[in-house]
């Protein structure tokens, strides 16, 4: 009974991203377990977007030019990772510029050449997806861009089973590092896929990194009005729809991919953990982008994060999304976003979150002088090309101060973020009788 109801779920959720604009295979013939691609979307990404590139691959591998490709992909997916890979491209002897493996789209999308590539995306779902070399595990769902692996979902109904049964799946039976096996290509970060799905017809949970009995799985869930969960469908689906039907839908996941996922490295340089937003936190920050743009600056809005909701991150993207939003006349709505910590000193994993997020070296600074200092560093971070100035709210005098003149004679305009954390006061205690 269970594993029929788990076909059908996993039926319609495919049949829905077919006719969003996603390519759908009913079962994995074509894919690569060793090299975790799916190589026909690898090579037709290539040909239709950079023919001139594969002409030149072609000149100088002939007959053997489909394998080095795929080859010296899977090279740099082990050195670089899944998501530096998709956003920078690979180079190969004999070309003059990087081969792009994605086109995402620009914060100001007027170049019809880039406009161009993001509709060429190819976008594909793949059914009961075998990964592994050592045996015939499969994994329910696989997503795939462009050839390359994104994420993956395990299925199940609260029929006979529960969201529970799909994270105990990935902790037991997807180990990416099996005891006296070769490593998993597609479980393994940061060379695998970027995202890992546990889904039911009620809950979503999700991980970014596979470890065993130790994988740490995030609710993904929308909330039940103040509670746990999600609510019922208003459309009379699945409590779980939202997942393939925003989340996944084409142009959400491709803004996921290209603008959301951090990757956050040690202090050798190798990337520790991949940061992918909760629902939450992509529910705020694009109906914030929404509100801005429908009301134009100078509106003020209010998000609540509780306790260890990742706030800190909430705020670094959107201080990073104001600071690119662009109206439909693509006119850029902020000069610079400031960020304002309540804290005497600037929260270390603040900053941290702001710099992680940062696309483009040096469009961030941060205010830390003492008394007449602050004044020089914001004058200075304010008159260049900064994009976001981070200062604690000691120092925010000295940032109005700073901006109102160029506001006033330049017409400049400014976001402003507070972070604001506030405590439940302890309650007192009663006076002694």
């Amino acid at each position: 009974m269970s594993l029929h109801h788990e076909i059908e779920l996993e039926t319609e959720i495919c049949e829905h991203l077919a006719t969003s604009g996603w390519l759908y295979s009913p079962n994995d013939d074509g894919y690569d377990r060793a090299r975790a691609l799916f190589p026909d979307d690898v090579l037709a990404w290539v040909q239709a977007t950079q023919p001139k590139a594969w002409d030149a691959i072609v000149k100088n591998y002939g007959k053997n030019a489909a394998d080095t490709l795929l080859t010296r992909l899977r090279d740099s997916l082990d050195q670089r990772g899944t998501l530096d890979v998709l956003r920078h491209g690979i180079e190969m002897l004999g070309l003059r510029g990087k081969l792009l493996l994605a086109q995402f789209k620009p914060a100001l999308a007027m170049n019809p050449d880039i406009l161009a590539r993001y509709a060429a995306n190819r976008l594909r779902v793949v059914r009961q997806l075998h990964y592994s070399q050592c045996n015939e595990n499969s994994i329910d769902l696989g997503l795939f861009l462009n050839g390359l692996p994104t994420g993956t979902a395990e299925l199940k109904t609260d029929f006979t089973q529960s969201v529970a049964d799909a994270i105990d799946q990935y902790r037991f039976d997807r180990h990416p590092k099996p005891k006296g096996q070769a490593a998993e290509p597609l479980l393994s970060l940061p060379s695998g896929a970027l995202v890992h799905f546990a889904v039911s017809n009620r809950e979503v949970y999700m991980t970014t990194r596979l470890n065993g009995t130790d994988t740490a799985f995030l609710p993904f869930n929308q909330g039940d009005h103040g509670a746990a969960g999600n609510p019922l469908n208003p459309s009379g689906g699945h409590r779980t729809a939202y997942l393939w039907e925003q989340v996944w839908q084409r142009h959400s996941w491709l803004e996921i991919l290209g603008r959301y996922l951090v990757a956050q490295r040690d202090d050798k340089k190798q990337i520790k953990t991949v940061i992918f937003p909760r629902f939450h936190q992509l529910d705020a920050t694009r109906k914030l982008q929404g509100a801005v743009l429908a009301d134009g600056p100078g509106g003020r809005y209010l998000i609540q994060h509780s306790a260890g909701s990742g706030k800190t991150n909430s705020i670094a993207w959107s201080a990073h999304f104001l600071a690119d939003l662009h109206d439909a006349q693509h006119t850029k709505l902020f000069d610079t976003v400031l960020v304002v910590s309540d804290r005497n000193v600037i929260d270390s994993q603040l900053q941290e979150a702001i710099f992680d997020f940062e696309r483009t070296t040096g469009v961030v600074a941060t205010i830390k002088g003492e008394g007449s200092s602050k004044s020089s560093e914001l004058a200075a971070a304010l008159s260049g090309d900064k994009k976001i100035v981070v200062c604690t709210i000691q120092t925010f005098p000295f940032a109005l101060k700073a901006v109102r003149e160029p506001a006033a004679t330049q017409g400049k305009r400014f976001a402003v973020i507070a972070d604001e954390r506030r405590t439940v006061p302890r309650r007192a205690k009663p006076p002694p009788s």
